[in-house]
């Protein structure tokens, strides 16, 4: 499906607050400075968040691609310039970073402004993708799943390519009741097992879990005021302040007393024990993903791009493991 013929009530959300500590030295090498990780051109001539913008734009109008960002991420001109280029998309400052659940809730409560009955596709803004089309036609299939039974939210998962153990990994149950997508229930997470234990989930079928999720916002909501109904106070308390006086003030304060959780351990890890039926995996097949996470991850990452194309003006991948 086009992102012209869409329905009206599809969303995107792109997750770009992120200050990326991990991969911070990595930078300064490359760069000389400490931009965040999602900002920075590894790849050509766009940032990993301008990649991001252009996949949503697949198959999302731009007018509905929400992306939430750090207060702190503008004191960089290249993050002022960026965003300038997006000015048809909704940028969302967060005043700062208390985790990823409510980096995820503050830009939802911008996105239901209007938009009761939304359905949201999730995209964390530091990722790679081979092949933009065809991962994008897996959300396309998650937002079908989703709006056949609203009840449902699907996360993308990777097959993996290595028993890694600093990825989140899927393990799925059976088969959803549309079957014929490939969709299978989620039966559990397991977050950076050990080398033996990454090794029996990726024999058994396992995925990587690559946090990009499609859902139903007031499922979604639900079950987060279900889960953690301090965390859904807060989101409560941010949809009172939109649009009055002092919203910025507002939500500072709301920030400043929220818990700080973690979207995958505090939120979706819990789904399956109290929803069991709810949370699916889609398999995504024949893309290359990562998600830049870790020093080594990158080096590999530009090891398997330069495999494709080259970018002259970069430094190799072996100057930056060196610290060249």
């Amino acid at each position: 499906m086009s992102k012209n013929t869409a329905p009206n009530d599809r969303c995107a959300i792109i997750l770009a607050a992120g200050d990326g500590l991990r991969l911070r030295s990595f930078v300064e090498r490359l760069r000389g400075d400490a931009l965040p990780k999602q900002y920075v051109q590894f790849f050509g001539a766009r940032s990993l968040l301008q990649s991001a913008f252009a996949r949503a734009h697949r198959l999302i109008p731009r007018q509905r691609i929400f992306t939430v960002v750090n207060h702190g991420h503008f004191a960089f001109a290249e993050v002022n310039r960026q965003l300038a280029t997006q000015a048809e998309t909704q940028i969302v400052i967060q005043p700062c970073n208390r985790e990823t659940a409510l980096g995820l809730l503050l830009p939802l409560a911008h996105v239901l402004e209007g938009r009761g009955d939304a359905r949201v596709a999730v995209f964390p803004a530091d990722h790679f993708v081979s092949d933009d089309g065809l991962f994008m036609a897996h959300v396309d299939a998650a937002f079908d799943i989703v709006e056949d039974d609203p009840d449902k939210f699907v996360l993308l998962g990777i097959p993996p390519s290595a028993a890694v153990s600093d990825y989140g990994y899927i393990v799925a149950g059976d088969c959803s009741r549309r079957a014929f997508s490939g969709a299978r229930r989620v039966s559990r997470f397991v977050e950076k097992p050990a080398p033996g234990v990454a090794r029996e989930i990726v024999e058994s079928g396992g995925l990587w879990n690559t946090l990009v999720m499609v859902f139903s916002a007031r499922a979604f909501l639900h079950c987060v005021r279900a889960i953690h109904t301090e965390l859904y106070d807060c989101f409560q308390r941010i949809c009172d302040a939109l649009g009055r006086r002092r919203t910025v003030d507002a939500i500072g304060e709301i920030y400043a007393s929220a818990p700080p959780v973690d979207l995958s351990k505090g939120i979706l890890e819990q789904v399956p024990q109290r929803f069991p039926s709810r949370l699916l995996v889609l398999p995504v097949r024949d893309v290359y993903w990562c998600d830049c996470g870790s020093e080594e991850r990158m080096v590999n990452l530009l090891s398997h791009a330069a495999q494709h194309r080259r970018y002259p003006d970069k430094p190799s991948h072996n100057q930056l493991a060196q610290g060249g």
